[in-house]
């Protein structure tokens, strides 16, 4: 098995992962963290040798058309629909913010 994984470490990936852990689930994360860790020793003591690697585990096939845009002759339709517009362009809000304040 690996080697014990210190609860300091399972704080560090905590806040890595912006979680909040409180003292008394420590032990129970660390516990599980040790497992998962193990099950990684286990994976690699396996025999892959002459075994393809593996991108899909189904026979099946995605099927995809062709992307091709069309003009159906609906703008005006969409802008009388749209809540704000301006100039035959939709209008939103401003999502990002790149002011210096």
């Amino acid at each position: 098995m690996a080697e014990k994984i210190s609860e300091e470490q399972v704080k560090h990936v905590a806040e890595l992962a912006k979680l909040e852990i409180s003292d008394d689930q420590l032990p129970y994360f660390t516990k599980q963290l040790e497992q998962i860790i193990g099950l990684f020793d286990t994976l690699s003591k396996v025999d892959t040798t002459g075994v393809e690697p593996t991108s899909s585990v189904t026979d099946q096939i995605n099927v995809m058309r062709e992307d091709i845009a069309e003009n159906w002759h609906q703008t005006q339709g969409l802008l009388d629909n749209a809540p704000d517009t301006q100039d035959g362009y939709i209008r939103v809000p401003t999502i990002i913010d790149e002011s210096e304040d």
